[in-house]
């Protein structure tokens, strides 16, 4: 039997794109690159973008449409290549080339306000003019959204340098992004690892982020996958633990800390952030209860030689401007509004002493043997 290409064409127009239900040749995603030799038969197919979900199994009904329809004894399973129309992805350390720094806010357990101190201490880096971005990588509990009055947004593509790229929500001069954007709010995330983490690789590196002087992750809590995989793909300048005084969440608080700074992760510690620090009645200002300890994450801060950035007290006006979207953060002239404005300062002296003293943070090489 003899081949020629448009035997070949011709059995490709019995496969349908999964996303479209359109023939592949009418779709012009066969390349004109066919070649033959003797029974061997070579291609390439042409997806939109990259990463086409749709891809393998493509590739799969393309060869066996020539199987069936040319014949069998054609030589063509691993024959087929993908192309792509969009550039690919940028290599992971150039992946952000216009952010600064990288900031992990980062918590051991859950419930400490990790997602609201990170929430307000971008807002008041937006306050003081710096650019700033916001990514909440809490995927099964991802409550940014509500927290910055966004959580009907839905961000839109763009296209730049020939990708389409996802442009982050703004509001109160931050860039923001959450899977909280795409899924269903009253919906529990079910998902696996991988599908996690491939959802933030796209969050991070399909979006326009754009000039940042500060881009802070909102980590989800504990230790996980999820945290291998950010420090994987991004190089993190610095970590900011959070924590409450009490002896339960130190002793995670502990553990975030030994995640961040082992040998294989090694990234600095930038210090830590008691929240809940003291609870202050409205009407008797003056008065500090300490409800879950004295100073704990102070002490904690101490021992290990980190700086303490913040004390954050529990305040009414707090738990009200993450449920309306109004961040406390936005009234500098309030007694939380001044934690987190001093908060911020502390952050931005941590960063700058962190930049001159140790060199650039690289991402994280896993090897396997």
């Amino acid at each position: 039997m003899t081949l020629y290409p448009q035997l070949i064409i011709d059995a490709l127009k019995n496969v349908r794109y999964p996303g479209t239900g359109q023939d592949i040749v009418s779709a012009e995603m066969v390349e004109d690159d066919i070649r033959i030799d003797g029974m061997k038969v070579s291609f390439s197919l042409i997806t939109e973008k990259q990463n086409d979900p749709f891809i393998r199994s493509l590739v799969k009904m393309a060869e066996q449409a020539i199987l069936t329809y040319v014949s069998p004894d054609v030589e063509i399973k691993g024959n087929i290549s993908v192309k792509s129309k969009q550039p690919p992805r940028p290599a992971l350390p150039d992946l952000l080339p216009g952010v600064k720094n990288i900031i992990a806010v980062a918590s051991g357990k859950g419930g400490v306000g990790k997602s609201t101190v990170c929430t307000n201490l971008a807002v008041a880096l937006a306050k003081k003019g710096y650019k700033v971005g916001l990514l909440d990588a809490d995927i099964f509990g991802p409550s940014v959204p509500k927290m910055l009055n966004v959580e009907e947004a839905r961000p839109i593509l763009s296209k730049k340098d020939g990708r389409d790229l996802i442009t982050p929500v703004e509001n109160y001069g931050i860039k923001m992004l959450s899977i909280g954007f795409f899924v269903n709010k009253e919906d529990a995330v079910v998902w696996r690892g991988a599908m996690a983490s491939n959802a933030l690789k796209q969050l991070i590196g399909d979006a326009d982020w754009g000039e940042l002087d500060y881009f802070l992750i909102d980590f989800p809590p504990g230790t996980s996958d999820i945290h291998l995989t950010l420090v994987q793909t991004i190089p993190i300048t610095g970590a900011v633990i959070v924590s409450t005084p009490q002896e339960v969440a130190l002793a995670d608080a502990r553990k975030g800390i030994s995640m961040f700074t082992s040998d294989k992760v090694n990234v600095p510690i930038l210090g830590l952030v008691e929240n809940m620090s003291w609870f202050t009645p409205a009407e008797l200002p003056e008065n500090k209860y300490y409800l879950f300890g004295k100073d704990g994450c102070k002490r904690l801060a101490e021992q290990n030689g980190y700086a303490l950035l913040g004390q954050i007290p529990i305040v009414q006006s707090i738990r009200e401007g993450g449920d309306e979207g109004l961040p406390v953060a936005l009234k500098t002239d309030s007694i939380t509004g001044m934690a987190f404005a001093e908060l911020a300062d502390n952050v931005v002296e941590a960063v700058d002493k962190r930049n001159r003293e140790l060199p650039k943070t690289g991402i994280v090489e896993i090897t396997t043997k």
